[in-house]
């Protein structure tokens, strides 16, 4: 079993047919069909079935896929950390986030982290924070940062480094902008902005929700946070939001924040990598920045 071999049948998991894979690895398609035949016969599995015109990885593939991924990517990991220390090429750090440490959160940190580790070069890949861990345990990224519900996560170190509680947001001619404290009556009646499902926000919504007994009566499932508050800002309905998200808005009296009745607190911005004993240059260092903002 060597590298290509892996390359190989990790590109065929993720295109499906044998030329597809070819063109991808710039290699011919009976050279990517003899590496695959050879993996297999070394394994003594077979790790694809034919069928329509794709093929599908079997149990054994599904198995392999992931000691695939990080012998490949601990390979390239050395590679290209040797060509860095010779100046032939940067030292690669790929990092995931959800949305709202991506956009309200990391951005003045990322700047800060380039200009102490110039020869690093960050490639940075959103998704819901569901998605983004399940490509840092396929060893598709390096680190993320992502906003979590307490918990722990398998397979993973996950370092708490703020909270960021949600919050009802509405428009500041909103009816119930001047009530100082808000109860479950309140709401009962309220059209609510909700983020799409399986965003953190949105299960953590839906678990307040039912901890104080609230229906919604009548919502509306949106896919950003700025589409929720443009939409705030044009009608009477509200929304639950992550603080981060709205402190400009509610600062310029744009949009009005009250805390939500009844809710503890269980969600927080984390930084979160591979429970692993090695670790490449770039990402100790990108752990040991992060770790140092949240002991600030």
């Amino acid at each position: 079993m060597n590298v290509q071999q892996l390359k190989v049948f990790l590109e065929i998991c993720r295109v499906g047919t044998l030329s597809a894979a070819a063109e991808r690895l710039e290699l011919k398609q009976p050279t990517v069909s003899f590496h695959l035949r050879k993996l297999e016969e070394e394994l003594g599995v077979e790790l694809f079935r034919k069928q329509a015109r794709t093929l599908q990885p079997t149990e054994a593939a599904e198995e392999l896929l992931p000691y695939a991924r990080r012998i490949v990517t601990l390979m390239d990991e050395a590679r290209r950390q040797m060509k860095s220390r010779s100046g032939r090429e940067r030292a690669r750090l790929r990092l995931g986030a959800s949305y709202t440490p991506a956009t309200y959160f990391m951005p003045p940190y990322l700047a800060e982290f380039r200009q102490l580790n110039p020869n690093i070069e960050l490639q940075l890949t959103v998704k819901q924070a569901g998605d983004t861990l399940a490509m840092l345990r396929g060893y598709e990224i390096d680190a993320a940062v992502v906003s979590l519900p307490d918990g722990e996560e398998k397979g993973l170190i996950v370092v708490p480094l703020i909270e960021d509680e949600l919050q009802l947001v509405m428009n500041p001619s909103h009816p119930l902008s001047t009530e100082a404290e808000l109860s479950v009556d309140n709401l009962t009646d309220q059209t609510f902005l909700l983020h799409e499902p399986g965003s953190t926000s949105r299960r953590l919504t839906e678990h307040w929700a039912q901890e104080i007994g609230l229906t919604f009566s009548s919502a509306m499932e949106l896919g950003a946070i700025e589409t929720i508050k443009e939409t705030l800002r044009c009608n009477d309905s509200v929304a639950v939001l992550p603080l981060r998200s709205v402190l400009r808005e509610t600062a310029n009296g744009e949009l009005i924040r009250r805390p939500l009745p009844g809710y503890v607190n269980r969600r927080r911005i984390c930084l979160a990598y591979r429970d692993e004993p090695i670790y490449s240059a770039p990402v100790r260092e990108f752990i040991g920045y992060v770790k140092g903002l949240a002991e600030e």
